[in-house]
């Protein structure tokens, strides 16, 4: 099971309409911004809470490439102020619902991936990645949940970035030995664990179909970042 540092899964989606796609999520959507944190490369990530989640959108300055949309499709948020579905789409396309708080279990987030393979995904999710399985089609992070849909013509390999939604975070302590556990259960790697100065310690592993999976260890959650798997030399 992965030591999750933080209950709740983060969402980050690209794209090249910075003004479009804040003006959408904070008013229409009802996201709350919460920090901009420049990543390298010409992104700037404009950081939102949604309850402990946060929905990274990251925008990038140069065009990005016209590629196929990855598997994670759907992004349905609890809102309280609301008392029925609220189907929305973002300037992108992205498909977004509005949800009364507790609207089929849903009490934050739920994000929708389509996966060709159903079994093999729910294997994953499970056994290599370590969320709680609510069922072969349901699993939960805490106060999130990630929901299977099975679609024969779902996307396979996906680039990281392009417009839409392309990753998911899950934080923990070990970034070094979270990394290297999910590739010894046969998950793929995405890149390679590295350090992001004083901010936080990074890799990406993939799912069967190749959507991106970020494992995260922030500074300002686990309060340190020095990995257990990484001997120290004095």
């Amino acid at each position: 099971m992965v030591k999750l540092a933080k209950l709740a899964l983060d969402v980050g989606l690209y794209t090249n309409q910075r003004d479009a796609m804040l003006e959408f999520w904070q008013s229409d959507a009802g996201v709350t911004f919460d920090e901009l944190l420049p990543v390298g490369r010409g992104v700037h990530q404009l950081r939102h809470r949604i309850g402990d989640s946060i929905l990274k959108i990251n925008h990038a300055r140069e065009a990005l490439e016209d590629a196929p949309r990855s598997g994670y499709r759907h992004l349905r948020i609890a809102t309280p102020q609301i008392e029925a579905p609220r189907a929305l789409t973002d300037p992108d396309g992205n498909h977004v619902t509005l949800v009364p708080t507790g609207h089929e279990g849903i009490d934050q987030l739920e994000l929708e991936v389509a996966v060709r393979d159903v079994h093999a995904h729910a294997h994953y999710y499970r056994e290599v990645l370590g969320l709680a399985s609510e069922n072969d089609h349901r699993f939960r992070c805490g106060a999130s949940l990630l929901k299977l849909v099975e679609d024969a013509n779902a996307n396979v390999d996906a680039p990281m970035q392009g417009r839409g939604y392309r990753y998911i975070t899950v934080q923990v302590f070990d970034v070094v030995g979270e990394h290297r556990r999910i590739l010894s259960l046969g998950g793929r790697e995405g890149r390679a664990p590295v350090r992001l100065g004083e901010v936080a310690y990074i890799s990406f592993a993939l799912d069967p179909d190749g959507n991106w999976i970020e494992i995260s260890q922030r500074k300002s959650i686990t309060g340190s970042l020095d990995s257990p798997s990484v001997p120290r030399y004095t």
